[in-house]
């Protein structure tokens, strides 16, 4: 069973009401069960005051979700700087963290350009998916 595989399992179930899936493959087993009942909606709006049918020339924040269940580490390893501060300049794709799953290292990219805004996690904390990680605005 590949990574993409695990991803593509991942997102589909995030992506449905289930509560529990159970995938096997090759004599390995992926057994994929939420806590606590629904996820938080993939994107979620905060509230600005401004009317839709406004321009504005402020962009919301986008809070940039943890694509699975792992523990987050901020920089490439230790000791080194980490991969996005508050502050900083992030191009779409641009990789801003890792979450370590089943002794594996997924890089999470960022979804768009923008600021990173605030940095919603410690390095060496767990994250269940669907989690925020970053705010990109």
């Amino acid at each position: 069973m590949d990574t993409s595989t695990i991803k593509a399992l991942i997102e589909a179930m995030a992506a449905s009401d289930l509560s529990e899936l159970e995938f096997r493959e090759d004599g390995w087993t992926l057994r994929l069960s939420r806590r606590g009942g629904a996820l938080p909606p993939l994107a979620a709006a905060s509230p600005t005051g401004a009317m839709p049918s406004e321009p504005t020339s402020a962009v919301a924040d986008n809070e940039l979700l943890s694509p699975l269940a792992g523990i987050v580490h901020l920089s490439p390893s230790p000791g080194e700087p980490p991969f996005v501060a508050v502050g900083q300049v992030v191009e779409a794709g641009q990789p801003v963290c890792l979450i370590e799953a089943m002794k594996m290292f997924n890089t999470v990219t960022a979804e768009q350009h923008g600021t990173v805004t605030g940095v919603l996690v410690d390095t060496g904390a767990e994250v269940e998916a669907g989690q925020p990680l970053l705010r990109i605005g």
